[in-house]
């Protein structure tokens, strides 16, 4: 039996990473971990472990006590600071004989600054980059990028943070935060045309079994609705930021298209995303591709597609017998 841990089981990526695990193989062992003692991901894993907040100093030994106490197999982060933070800690676990699902550390380093990811799309001379400023003033960032614009924090994720400028004064409480916590960047296409793309990368260079989404977002940035989708011309962009990146595993880059018809990158995220429950609904298993590529050292071979639509609603677990898990 193989033993598979996954964090931050309260999200919907962990605990969507569970069921998809569970579906992937039914005999899997698996430990679910969250800070919170009521996190409803215990409810789809065998064993819950209460973990202290990643930053926590007493958490790389909870982890290395965890794994060695249930000889976990593979470890996947649920969430962002985990990815983080053990991608900087990879030597510590190098010893424990618990594979971990992360991607290329230079790929998780870059994607933490905006900013620094612009330089290297720059660098390369990409032509999916957005065109993005740490400095200038209201009228020189009007004349850049016209009205509206958009303020964008360098290091967060899910849309969290932006500003839409409209006007000076929607630019005037932020303008001393430009340049360290926010770039500045022109408004590209509208909502109805973001796109989500999972790929499963070799860390060669190939992208591996991909899905594509045309999506839109609730209001806590994830993904509220999503159409199954396929654009050669997208397609043909992902390869070729795989084969700059060389990421490893589930990586998942983010798109909307211009209204010149191109596309342009808002961010790839080096980690399985929350949309991964959705796409294993149309056959695409990001966490049964992670038992094949991290424990059975296979690549991961491109899945039967199935077409379609979702929308994410609330929903209840209820227990009735007690007042706890």
């Amino acid at each position: 039996m193989r033993t598979v841990m996954v964090t931050g089981v309260g999200a919907i990526m962990g605990y969507g990473l569970l069921k998809s695990l569970r579906a992937a193989d039914p005999s899997l062992r698996l430990i679910g971990a969250d800070i919170f003692d009521d996190a409803v991901g215990q409810a789809w894993c065998d064993v819950f472990e209460q973990a202290p907040l990643t930053a926590d100093k007493n958490y790389q030994q909870w982890l290395l006590d965890v794994l060695q106490r249930h000889a976990v197999d593979l470890l996947i982060p649920g969430i962002e600071q985990d990815v983080h933070w053990l991608s900087q800690q990879r030597e510590a676990f190098a010893q424990t004989g618990c594979q971990l699902a992360l991607n290329a550390a230079q790929l998780i380093e870059l994607s933490q600054d905006k900013w620094a990811m612009h330089e290297a799309l720059l660098g390369m001379d990409e032509a999916c980059r957005i065109p993005s400023l740490l400095k200038g003033d209201f009228r020189s960032l009007k004349e850049a990028f016209g009205l509206p614009f958009l303020l964008k924090p360098r290091r967060s994720y899910a849309s969290k943070g932006l500003v839409w400028v409209g006007e000076e004064r929607d630019f005037s409480a932020y303008a001393p935060l430009l340049g360290e916590v926010l770039m500045a960047q022109p408004i590209i296409g509208n909502a109805a045309q973001e796109y989500t793309v999972a790929v499963f990368g070799d860390g060669r260079g190939g992208s591996g079994p991909s899905i594509t989404f045309q999506r839109s977002l609730a209001s806590d940035g994830s993904t509220a609705k999503a159409r199954v989708c396929q654009h050669a011309s997208l397609d043909v962009v992902v390869a070729r930021l795989c084969r700059a990146f060389k990421p490893v595993g589930p990586t998942n880059l983010q798109f909307r298209r211009g209204s010149d018809g191109n596309w342009y990158l808002l961010e790839i995220n080096p980690r399985i995303s929350s949309t991964s429950s959705i796409r294993r609904a149309f056959g695409y298993n990001e966490a049964k591709m992670c038992l094949e590529f991290y424990l059975d050292r296979q690549t991961p071979q491109a899945p039967t597609l199935r077409q379609g639509f979702a929308v994410r609603y609330i929903e209840d677990y209820v227990i009735h017998d007690r007042d706890h898990f």
